[in-house]
């Protein structure tokens, strides 16, 4: 017989113990579908809160993996009988206390509805389940609606933390029907990271809007990845730091304005050497990385997702771009030889190399700002369309990335503060404190960008972010007037005027009479 039909139930508990004998009559408080290492860690993250949760996964092998590894972990204070593995799913859904609660941490898309085809006959009116993987919002919404025909709740939930995050606490973010979170609450509330105005979890929103914000959680955190990026081409290359070096310059900027889980991964990666055999000793690892970034998709969803609602995203979309054209290596490599610019000469140890050092601090600050406000107006935006304005709070967003996610930052309590100030607040960027902030960066970042272009440093993201905040600052754009006045000419799409009311078209290409429309 297959293995799967071999064993029923597996836990991570000694046969002889008390808390096996319990296990075996005992209902799980909630189920996980999907051991690869995020749903390990959070099934055990679960189990240390002492929730206790059964497990499943389709091969039956990652299941016996999953329980063997819980048994050697008890010595850290899992405890015994918290978690129980199961080979069929029947025994699995069996297992779990009703109203069912189960999570799934499977890859997004047909695997999520081959698992759903699978699950809901076992399912009974009024059980739940909780996506927790990075799905598009729309994929949740169908379902969400599918699975309410037959009396299912559905849950879209973010997760955002990796793997740490989801063993000791991420940041959640979970839509669906209300009445679902106020059921998984305390649990999701025990799970999450934990910061000191709450736990990090609130719900966003009904339908896809968990998905959602995690969806631009992500796209901000690329566009935070490219300008930390960018920040290490410049002060490698312009200011001709070693990499070590470095090392010390992000721990220092870590405990200010800047202080970051991004920051301070960046710090440890500057410290750390190349430990190949073939390494001269002292060689840094992050030099020998090949130069090709890859994506998963996330990104590329918040900039399609920034075009339909019509928010201008740039920050978010150099860091795309920028992930797109490294990964064109072979023809850079090619390119390299025959295209011609400025090499950049590095400057010397000295008061000018300080000055440079501060100065891309500032604009690294600067342009973070940026990212952020477009991120958060393009959540604003998404929840005024699809009717969620009144549940998605953008304080509360800003007060569950505090911990556990990846973009968890200490001015995201500012952020917080700010859309609490002001709940209609148009952006970041208008935000007294934050505008005082980016006037006081202003001059340290535009020294930055005009040094990059002019030593041939490829800077988009800090570029982008620049032009961003100078278009939102500027009353009359003078290239959108030409624009418009020009699709008027050739198309005939009309335009309206600064000075009076109405609808114009011109016949620009004879007699140039305006009329109203």
């Amino acid at each position: 017989a297959p293995a799967a039909r071999r064993v029923a139930a597996m836990t991570a508990a000694a046969p002889s113990s008390a808390a096996a004998a319990a296990t075996a009559t005992r209902k799980a408080d909630i189920g996980l579908i999907g051991l690869a290492v995020m749903g390990q860690n959070l099934a055990f993250n679960v189990a240390s809160r002492g929730i206790p949760i059964s497990v499943y996964n389709r091969s039956v092998a990652k299941t016996e993996e999953t329980v063997q590894r819980y048994a050697a972990e008890l010595a850290t204070g899992l405890p015994e009988g918290g978690l129980t593995g199961y080979a069929e799913l029947p025994e699995f859904v069996a297992s779990l206390k009703t109203p069912r609660k189960v999570v799934l941490l499977v890859k997004a898309g047909a695997p999520v509805d081959a698992t759903l085809a699978a699950l809901v006959p076992l399912l009974e009116e009024g059980d739940m389940v909780v996506d927790g993987g990075n799905e598009f919002y729309t994929n949740t919404a169908r379902r969400t609606e599918e699975l309410k025909a037959k009396g299912i709740r559905f849950v879209g939930m973010g997760v955002s933390g990796g793997e740490e995050g989801a063993r000791f606490g991420p940041s959640l973010m979970p839509g669906g029907e209300k009445s679902a979170y106020e059921e998984l609450e305390p649990i999701l509330k025990a799970i999450a990271a934990q910061v000191d105005d709450g736990p990090c979890v609130t719900h966003i929103g009904p339908g896809g809007a968990g998905n959602y914000v995690k969806m631009v959680h992500n796209g901000i955190e690329y566009g935070d990845m490219q300008l930390i990026g960018e920040t290490y081409d410049f002060l490698r290359n312009v200011a001709g730091f070693e990499t070590a070096e470095l090392a010390e310059i992000f721990a220092e900027w870590n405990k200010g304005d800047l202080d970051s889980f991004l920051i301070e991964i960046t710090t440890k990666i500057m410290a750390t050497e190349d430990d190949h055999p073939s390494a001269a000793p002292g060689s840094s690892l992050v030099d020998k990385v090949l130069d090709k970034s890859g994506s998963k998709g996330t990104g590329m969803w918040t900039i399609e997702e920034a075009a339909r609602r019509g928010i201008s995203a740039p920050t978010i979309a150099a860091a795309l771009d920028a992930r797109y054209i490294s990964a064109m290596k072979p023809a850079r490599v090619a390119a390299s030889s025959l295209l011609s610019g400025p090499t950049p000469t590095p400057a010397p140890a000295g008061p000018e190399r300080d000055a440079l050092v501060e100065d891309v601090r500032l604009a690294l600050y600067a342009s973070k700002i940026c990212s952020y406000a477009q991120g958060m107006n393009l959540i604003r935006q998404a929840a005024e369309d699809f009717g969620w304005a009144a549940d998605i709070n953008l304080s509360e967003v800003g007060r569950i990335w505090k911990g556990g996610c990846i973009i968890r930052a200490k001015f995201l309590d500012r952020i917080r503060a700010a859309y609490e100030r002001d709940p209609q607040l148009a952006s970041l960027l208008v935000d007294p404190g934050f505008a005082a902030d980016l006037e006081r960066c202003g001059d340290a970042w535009r020294r930055v960008v005009v040094r990059a272009f002019t030593t041939g440093v490829p800077v988009p993201a800090f570029a982008a972010s620049l032009a961003y905040y100078d278009a939102y600052r500027t009353d009359v754009l003078k290239s959108s007037q030409l624009v418009q006045a020009q699709r008027d000419f050739f198309g005939a799409h009309t335009y309206k005027r600064l000075d009076k009311d109405g609808v114009y078209h011109t016949r620009w290409s004879s007699d140039g009479v305006s009329e109203k429309h």
